[in-house]
């Protein structure tokens, strides 16, 4: 069994589009390819969100700081820090940022290889690749 300890402040930060930016980890780079879950915390600027998709896995995210709604089975939530959701598989859903300040989210999922589904075209990325980009009509 392998430990790893993630620095946040030395972690990579990633450019999603549309203002929100990234930093994995826990991924297979930061434990050497041994992990059985994927975790990052991701920042959302005001009127910013994920647009709805799907994952092939089941997640979890807790708010962290400012506020925010997720949408799901056309149920829209208000989210306050540490408030926690759990989306199963294959649900659709959306996060957005309702305040004024960033929204920033922990968020966890429960296998290694994550994708994404947007809702809106059927396209199917890999979770922090290039094409796994937030900001409206900014995917390729």
């Amino acid at each position: 069994m392998v430990a790893a300890i993630i620095k946040y402040g030395s972690a990579r930060r990633l450019d999603r589009g549309g203002g929100v930016s990234s930093v994995p980890l826990v991924t297979a780079a930061s434990t050497g390819a041994t992990n059985r879950i994927v975790t990052g915390i991701s920042a959302y600027p005001r009127g910013g969100g994920a647009p709805f998709h799907t994952h092939n896995c089941d997640e979890q995210v807790t708010l962290l700081s400012g506020v925010g709604e997720v949408e799901v089975d056309e149920t829209v939530t208000a989210l306050e820090p540490y408030d926690s959701t759990y989306i199963e598989a294959g649900k659709v859903h959306a996060f957005r940022n309702t305040g004024a300040d960033p929204m920033v989210i922990l968020w966890i999922y429960t296998q290694p290889q994550v994708t994404r589904t947007f809702a809106d075209t059927g396209e199917t990325v890999a979770h922090l690749s290039d094409a796994d980009l937030m900001g409206a009509g900014e995917r390729p």
